[in-house]
């Protein structure tokens, strides 16, 4: 895959599948602006769904 390849289909990976070409990367080829734009790509997904999961636990609460 070259750089062009992946940033194309980047936008269009979820986070599991982000994470396994960042593994796949870091114990293969080792290019560092792959591993640079995978990982920010991956932590910008995982930050979404952290966000996600923290916000649908934020109910409003009723005082009785």
């Amino acid at each position: 895959m070259n750089w062009r390849e992946l940033n194309a289909q980047l936008s269009g990976l979820k986070e599991d599948a982000v994470k396994e070409l960042l593994d796949h990367e870091r114990i293969n080829r080792r290019r560092k602006s792959f591993l640079e734009r995978l990982h920010q790509r991956f932590t910008m997904l995982r930050a979404e769904r952290e966000r996600a999961e923290i916000l649908t636990e934020t109910v409003p609460r009723h005082e009785s």
